[in-house]
């Protein structure tokens, strides 16, 4: 029995460490913001074509 709870008290403290690298990085960690454009070609913006009706 002690093994399981040795087993089992690893996982946790794993599952604890990983939890707290994701907290931090997601409270102390900032990204760079920038401005971003795209063109979009003018083909790409007219409606599709109805297809003929027989």
């Amino acid at each position: 029995m002690p093994s399981l709870f040795r087993f089992l008290l690893i996982l946790l403290l794993l599952g604890l460490t990983g939890f707290g690298l994701v907290y931090a990085l997601g409270t102390y960690v900032k990204p760079a913001t920038r401005p971003m454009s795209q063109d979009v070609p003018l083909k790409n913006l007219e409606p599709p074509k109805e297809p003929a009706k027989p």
